[in-house]
């Protein structure tokens, strides 16, 4: 049997060929300890340095505003934490976007009962924060906003940029969530105006449990966990050498790609979406129409529950309802709750995202094996 048409690259990537093949002699002969000060220890310091100027490269950034974390949450949960930490003397508050995914959103809530105030500001029927509802947000106790680039499952791009110089000119700091958008649309730090930015290798074809923080030089952070001195200070404990190789690699990968990237992961995701209305009557896409990644269809098929669609649908299709993190729950998303989509449109609602290495036959056996499903399940 043909295995299921992988349609779930938000949730997390295929490890590239390149990536396996650049960590494995740091599995083998290369094991050495980057904080020891013999010979094995400089070839991983080696590396270390390596994968880290690849990562800058990708965003924008010089090599030493780069600290290697575990996962994008740990990231985040630095950047919130840890800026919070620096800045608690002065400043007590926080923004945040309402579509913001947990990992952001739980160390929001948890500095928030240790005595932070919390403000989130609300989405259109988009997903996109008004930048004029984060001025209107702002105090003078304000100490970091912290708006996702790109939305997990809607895929919507948020106006980072805008809202980093509202940000900046109240003398707060601005956190982005970039997870998703690398290797899928442009990264530029200065662009951006981020002060610190958050990256996950396995969304863009390294492996599960590393990750990035950039901390633009000079902006007031104390590390959330307390050991030696690793990664500039913020991150302590022994670095994951392998999976910060293969993050180093998967990043000069999606610099490379980047010129191709948006147009062809578009041209699938939009031959999807044709396939889909023109055989399911009232589709409704879910995000913005335009300022939305390339890659991501997020889509209510109306009467037909999106969870019995995929279960009928599994055999040729592997995708999912939501994000990876909650997708067992029954519960309204919260992004679609927050977005004003009703629990119906809600509970219809599927999200396809396509990835590198995703072809047009797929889509197509994809696609047919979709509507195939709604028809059965819309007919119950």
């Amino acid at each position: 049997m043909m295995a299921p048409v992988y349609l779930d690259y938000n949730a997390t990537t295929p490890v590239a060929p390149e990536v396996a093949q650049a960590m494995q002699p740091f599995l083998h002969e290369a094991f050495g300890n980057p904080s020891s000060s013999h010979a094995y220890g400089a070839v991983a310091r080696d590396a270390l340095a390596r994968a880290r100027a690849q990562v800058a490269a990708l965003v924008g950034a010089t090599p030493d505003e780069i600290a290697f974390t575990g996962c994008a949450t740990e990231a985040n949960n630095l950047a919130l934490i840890g800026v919070a930490h620096a800045l608690e003397g002065s400043r007590r508050h926080l923004v945040v976007s309402a579509v913001e995914h947990p990992a952001v959103m739980a160390p929001a809530r948890w500095l928030e009962a240790h005595g932070w105030e919390l403000t989130v500001v609300p989405v259109d029927g988009h997903g996109l924060v008004a930048p004029d509802a984060v001025a209107a947000a702002l105090r003078p106790d304000t100490a970091l906003v912290s708006v996702m680039h790109a939305n997990n499952e809607v895929g919507t791009i948020q106006p980072v940029a805008a809202i980093a110089r509202i940000a900046h000119a109240h003398g707060a700091l601005l956190h982005t969530d970039a997870a998703q958008s690398a290797g899928k649309i442009a990264l530029d730090v200065e662009a951006l105006g981020a002060d610190l930015l958050t990256l996950a290798g396995h969304k863009f074809y390294a492996t599960k449990g590393v990750g990035a923080l950039y901390v633009r030089r000079g902006t007031p952070i104390r590390p959330a966990l307390h050991g030696a001195g690793q990664e500039h200070g913020l991150r302590p404990g022994t670095e994951n050498v392998p999976a910060i190789v293969g993050l180093g690699v998967a990043a000069e990968l999606a610099a490379q790609r980047l010129p191709q990237a948006p147009g062809r992961l578009r041209a699938l995701r939009d031959r999807l979406h044709t396939q889909l209305a023109a055989a399911i009557p009232g589709v409704a896409l879910n995000g913005h129409p335009e300022l939305r990644l390339p890659n991501t269809l997020h889509v209510s098929l109306p009467g037909a529950s999106g969870r019995a669609l995929l279960e009928r649908a599994g055999a040729d299709v592997a995708a999912s309802v939501g994000s990876a993190c909650h997708a067992d729950d029954e519960t309204v998303s919260g992004v679609l709750a927050a977005m004003g989509i009703d629990a119906a449109g809600a509970a219809a609602a599927i999200r396809l995202s396509v990835g590198w290495m995703s072809t047009a036959d797929e889509i197509d056996r994809a696609a047919a094996a979709l509507v195939d499903a709604w028809r059965e399940v819309a007919a119950r």
